[in-house]
């Protein structure tokens, strides 16, 4: 299991005050603001919320520290992470931190092996789960839904993928 967890990057810069837009990946968006300090992946930086508010699809954030612009710019793109231990317990099934799906093997409904998940994604459309696949080549992208994906199991290690009709007829 992954030891942090991703919850949120960091967009532009928002005015000349040190704000930023931040999009966040927790289940209640709001929630990015309690889990204390935000850190970057390897833990070397940290952020703390100053002040949040919602925006259209994203939040307005200032934190400690970021007074202008230039120092906001400097943000972008930066995704920020809690340790795992910082989040709620996940205590219903069927729930799980993406970051726990990287890494299980992906297989089709009758068990044949597709690769492994390499990423789960959003680009603002919806999540896209990325799979890597076992002999190499172009990455399979798909829509991170139950008629594409209908089970997870984190114990047994995979992902089962309902392979679409034009991906199987490429193959061939």
């Amino acid at each position: 299991m992954a030891e942090r967890i991703r919850v949120a990057r960091i967009g532009a810069a928002h005015g000349i005050r040190g704000e930023v837009k931040l999009w966040s990946f927790t289940q209640d968006p709001a929630a990015v603001a309690d889990y204390g300090p935000l850190e970057t992946q390897d833990g070397t930086r940290r952020f703390e919320i100053e002040t949040l508010r919602a925006a259209k699809d994203h939040f307005v954030v200032r934190f400690k520290g970021v007074g202008d612009r230039n120092a906001a710019e400097a943000l972008r793109n930066l995704d920020l992470y809690v340790p795992r231990e910082r989040l709620p317990a996940i205590e219903e099934d069927d729930t799980y931190y993406y970051a726990d799906l990287v890494g299980l093997m992906a297989v089709t409904a009758d068990g044949a092996l597709l690769g492994s998940v390499k990423a789960l994604h959003n680009f603002g459309a919806g999540d896209i789960v990325e799979i890597e696949p076992a002999g190499g080549g172009t990455p399979l992208m798909l829509s991170f839904t139950a008629a594409n994906v209908p089970a997870v199991n984190i114990e047994a290690g995979r992902i089962v993928v309902a392979v679409p009709n034009e991906i199987e007829a490429r193959e061939d």
